[in-house]
């Protein structure tokens, strides 16, 4: 069994709960999967242009949503 980050009952455990709720409340998720070595490249590339690798991703799905 893995260990916890955070004892029982902290406050920073707590916040993690409400955090993870609010999330699965406001938020769809989805696994992606790259080819090997690929997604540091990525994650590198998103940065570079001032985004996360998520927000990257979002922004390419909706450029190309918008112009079909």
């Amino acid at each position: 069994m893995a260990q916890r980050k955070f004892p029982k009952g902290t406050e920073k455990e707590h916040q993690i709960k409400r955090q993870n709720e609010f999330i699965a409340e406001k938020y769809d998720r989805f696994t992606l999967t790259f080819p090997k070595g690929m997604k540091d490249k990525y994650k590198e590339y998103a940065e570079n242009k001032g985004m996360s690798l998520n927000g990257y991703i979002n922004e390419l799905i909706k450029r190309d949503m918008q112009e079909h």
